[in-house]
Parts: C-alpha cells; sequence; structure tokens
C-alpha cells in the first residue's frame, strides 16, 4: 500500500459513498486510477466491505453511556450472559486493567439509563462499576 491508497482511503472513511469521479478529483488521479485502485484493495482484503449508517443507528437511543464492571470472582462469562439479555445493551467487552466488563449502554431517556444502571448493579458478581455518559462522537475520517 502507498500514500495515494492510504489517501484513498482516508477518502472512503470520511465518505464511503463517495462517487468515483468525486474522490478522482480529490485525489487528482483518473477515474481509471481510482476504480482500479479501489478494486485491488478489495482483492488484497485491504478493504473489507463497506457500510452504511442510517439514521435510526444515530438517533433511536440518543442516551449513550460506556459503564465500566469489576466482576467478583470467575463469575464473568455468566455476568456477560446476563448482560447481552437486556434491551439497552448493545455490546460487552472483556477487559484487562482494572475493570473486567466494559458494556455500551444506549436508551431513549436518563432515566431509562439510570434504571439500566441500577438493574446492571443488582446482577449477583458485580463488585463495583463506573458509568460515563458520551456525550458527542467523533468517527476517524469523518468531520
Amino acid at each position: 500500500m502507498d500514500d495515494t491508497d492510504t489517501r484513498l482511503l482516508s477518502e472512503l472513511r470520511r465518505d464511503g459513498r463517495a462517487a468515483i469521479s468525486d474522490l478522482a478529483d480529490s485525489l487528482g488521479l483518473s477515474r481509471a486510477t481510482v476504480r482500479a485502485r479501489m478494486e485491488r484493495l478489495v482483492e488484497r482484503g485491504e478493504i473489507a466491505g463497506f457500510t452504511v449508517v442510517t439514521r435510526a443507528d444515530v438517533t433511536a437511543a440518543p442516551v449513550r453511556a460506556l459503564m465500566m464492571i469489576g466482576i467478583e470472582g470467575k463469575g464473568a462469562e455468566r455476568t456477560m450472559a446476563r448482560l447481552t439479555g437486556l434491551p439497552a445493551v448493545q455490546a460487552v467487552h472483556s477487559t484487562n486493567g482494572r475493570w473486567d466488563l466494559i458494556v455500551d449502554l444506549a436508551t431513549q431517556t436518563l432515566q431509562e439509563l439510570d434504571e439500566v444502571i441500577f438493574r446492571i448493579r443488582n446482577i449477583d458478581g458485580v463488585m463495583t462499576s463506573e458509568t460515563n455518559l458520551l456525550l458527542s462522537t467523533r468517527k476517524a475520517g469523518r468531520r
């Protein structure tokens, strides 16, 4: 992968739906060159796929939080299973360091978030937790 491929990937991260002609203009390349480079990047696995972010992905649950959880003993698997059953839980990550689990939460309101946090803290094996609200999100390569 050279500098041109890196710049192409950066443009695609910013706007995965950009027209090849727009990509060619911003990179100073021909459309045929951009198309060929994109095909090569896909074939080599550098581009694993394309995705779309819908309005529902952004607005369905406007209150977002990360909850770090400390687990007692060896109950992480059981706790993870209980957590993944909660509708507000988007993902559960095991981790190292001070916290055993990090839970991605999404709710409609702060009151719903408070209720979910209360339920999680009452799960057997949850010893300690800390929750942080996500105020804004910027993804790599996006404005």
